[in-house]
């Protein structure tokens, strides 16, 4: 997304497309961490989210519920756009992995990637109708190469709980699955003649994690049919009214930035020129916190003193995005519209899943409905009361418009 106010500014703020890289904030550096999501007390919705990540490791979009106190739900009921988990700090190369289970069913898409600012992209995605195979891709910077994707067997992602790891440093790319390499990239074997550059993933990135409705009647036919057709909003696949995936947790191991990499900070990742690549970006101590929703990189106190009850600018302004980028780049053309009267989250939800018995081990406990669906996937949700955001996905309009 380009930078206009508030959200827009600090998580997916493109430093190619906004009017001044200055309006983008400083990415939060990586930070190694094991995250078991067992409650919300790590994550804060993105309406209130202003750049501070010692304050929060996650944003949410849509409705992310804890389920048993073991493991955390991405939902997706009838009306909204699904749900969005992101972390605050980004990943310039690093090894991060998922543990989790996907939802199924057709139209319905499960995604674990990571998504620079630049729409550099690297992606496990599962489409509900197809819950044998994991399909991972790779994008720099937005561009479609159809030859990029490649299916991976995995074998019953929906009720077995899989460990899903990217392995990303600055010349190789691996997509493992419980331990086993499946594919590897060299960045070597990307060069493009014609662009004169890699076009290999090379920017900082955030890790997010997604249950989005490619299979919406409204979106374009190419992304309903990829994701197995359009979504049964009656489908013996959900639970208490929505689809949803678990995510029982979230490892990150930072690796070192390339050799030659700009500045010497170890608080945050700026860009400095709108090519955007690998020797682009600069080591930086800057740390940009948002005043409040009307603040921008370029004037972060604006609008501070509204926040407690100050007159409010005149002028009409998006201070949210609209949409959830947690499916990224495939998911450009993906239209939704969300239910703004959809809670932005909980403990349980609506009485709380009650499929098949959990005694918090892993493994095949954790049961969706079994059924006789069949193949596809693509990628993003969007928010009860505030849609999501950014770079490349879902054009939903949803709430936080202040007049």
């Amino acid at each position: 997304m380009d930078c206009g106010l508030g959200a827009f500014c600090v998580q997916g703020c493109d430093p190619v497309h906004s009017h001044s890289l200055k309006a983008c904030v400083p990415n939060p550096q990586c930070k190694n961490a094991n995250y078991e999501l067992k409650s919300l007390d790590d994550v804060q919705s993105i309406d209130k989210y202003l750049g501070d990540a010692s304050k929060a490791n996650w944003v949410s979009q849509g409705m992310p519920i804890v389920y048993k106190n073991e493991a955390m739900l991405l939902t997706m009921g009838e009306g909204t756009v699904g749900t969005l988990l992101s972390s605050t700090h980004y990943v310039w190369y690093g090894k991060v992995c998922a543990k989790m289970t996907t939802s199924q069913g057709k139209g319905v898409v499960t995604a674990f990637i990571l998504m620079s600012d630049a729409k550099d992209e690297i992606d496990f995605e599962w489409v509900g109708a197809d819950i044998n195979n994991a399909q991972s891709n790779y994008y720099s910077q937005g561009v479609t190469v159809y030859t990029n994707g490649k299916n991976l067997t995995v074998g019953n992602t929906a009720e077995k709980v899989h460990e899903y790891c990217v392995d990303w440093t600055p010349d190789t790319l691996k997509w493992i699955i419980d331990g086993n390499e499946a594919r590897s990239l060299n960045r070597k074997d990307t060069w493009n003649s014609t662009a004169n550059r890699f076009d290999y993933p090379q920017t900082p990135s955030r890790i997010m994690l997604s249950l989005w409705p490619a299979g919406l009647p409204t979106n374009a036919k190419g992304t309903v049919d990829w994701a197995g057709g359009e979504i049964d909003w009656n489908s013996p696949y959900m639970d208490n009214g929505y689809y949803y995936a678990m995510i029982k947790s979230v490892s990150v191991k930072c690796y070192d930035p390339p050799s030659g990499a700009k500045g010497g900070g170890s608080k945050s990742y700026k860009y400095t020129d709108r090519a955007a690549t690998n020797n682009t970006v600069e080591l930086s101590n800057d740390e940009v916190i948002l005043g409040s929703l009307y603040a921008s990189g370029e004037d972060p106190e604006e609008g501070a003193s509204t926040v407690s009850g100050g007159a409010k600018p005149t002028k009409t302004i998006a201070l949210v995005p609209g949409g959830n980028p947690g499916g990224g780049n495939r998911g450009e053309d993906t239209q939704a519209t969300a239910d703004p009267n959809a809670p932005a989250g909980g403990n349980g939800g609506p009485g709380g899943p009650s499929p098949g018995n959990n005694d918090g081990t892993g493994g095949t406990d954790f049961v969706q409905d079994n059924g006789d669906e069949g193949a596809a996937s693509s990628l993003q949700p969007g928010l009860g009361k505030v849609g999501g955001g950014a770079v490349a996905i879902v054009v939903a309009v949803l709430g936080l418009i202040i007049l």
